[in-house]
């Protein structure tokens, strides 16, 4: 089963490459008379810090979380925390920032079942807002699918499954499932206590931010009419979607792009700049990251030195 797992990843990412490769290709020429301007540049400087908020609101979003859920540690720890391992998504497996924050938690003196949970939740929060973004901007007609109606279909099944995947008569349960499989621990007591509304408006604004930074990156190119931001934000939103749940790219590298041009290639759009702007919005948000990281792990140093 892990082999045709792992064959499945590895074609699901050769596909995406080659339908990348080959659309940068036959659209060379139209990409590289795309040109910035000074202005330009500065809309992009903006793209970057909107993109860098973006995350800083997420790793707050999950550090409430974590006191909810009544671990021992503080949000500027939390923060810290995120930041860093966020840039750990990137390598293979798209495991790392996962597992470096539930070892984090334990070492920290948390509960590893809690620690997991709070892991999983996160991106069945996110998962849960493009979902709820997508399914209307498909229903009003913001993005089409083309010739892929079925994903619209898919959407609307998915989306309140994710709902009630996350009401606390499920996760509790859960929760006290993780528990008993370790040994190490004694089932938990700690429970959701009411369904975590507040954390998926969170993610909404965490969305929100990202897709602020999207539609930035567009107005570094080409001006944009007021109409034509919402079927941008609602591409992305169902682009950054894929690229979250479909295995195969690190960080969805790769799977992103490839649904992002799928989906604007249907709009009345150049084809240089939509291949140009999907490709600086990966630069943006990498670099985003990275100055996130850095900035927290300076912090995290400076605390460490203060309390010694």
């Amino acid at each position: 089963m892990r082999s045709i797992k792992a064959y499945f990843k590895w074609f699901i990412l050769g596909a995406t490459l080659f339908f990348l490769i080959k659309t940068f290709r036959d659209n060379w020429q139209n990409v590289s008379t795309v040109k910035i301007e000074t202005q330009g540049w500065l809309i992009l400087t903006l793209a970057l810090i909107v993109t860098f908020l973006a995350h800083i609101w997420s790793g707050l979003v999950w550090a409430r979380l974590l006191r909810s859920l009544k671990q021992p540690v503080t949000t500027r720890w939390s923060l810290q925390l995120y930041l860093i391992t966020n840039i750990a998504k990137y390598l293979p497996g798209n495991v790392g920032h996962f597992y470096g924050r539930i070892s984090a938690i334990y070492k920290a003196g948390g509960s590893l079942s809690v620690a997991s949970l709070s892991v999983l939740l996160e991106p069945l929060l996110m998962a849960a807002a493009a979902f709820l973004i997508t399914v209307l901007a498909s229903s009003i007609g913001l993005i089409k699918m083309g010739g892929y109606p079925w994903l619209w279909q898919v959407n609307l099944i998915i989306f309140p499954l994710v709902l009630i995947g996350i009401h606390p008569k499920v996760l509790n349960p859960s929760l006290q499932f993780i528990s008993r499989l370790k040994n190490k621990e004694k089932s938990s007591t700690v429970e959701i206590e009411e369904y975590p509304a507040i954390y998926l408006l969170g993610e909404i604004g965490f969305l929100l931010l990202r897709g602020t930074g999207f539609i930035l990156t567009w107005m570094a190119l080409i001006p944009l009419d007021l109409s034509q931001i919402p079927t941008l934000f609602s591409a992305f939103s169902f682009a950054w979607l894929m690229g979250l749940i479909v295995p195969g790219a690190p960080g969805g590298i790769g799977i992103f792009e490839a649904i992002a041009i799928a989906l604007l290639s249907q709009q009345n759009l150049p084809k240089g700049i939509i291949l140009s702007a999907i490709a600086l919005f990966r630069v943006i948000s990498i670099l985003a990251e990275a100055i996130a990281a850095g900035l927290a792990w300076l912090s995290q140093k400076s605390d460490r030195m203060a309390q010694s």
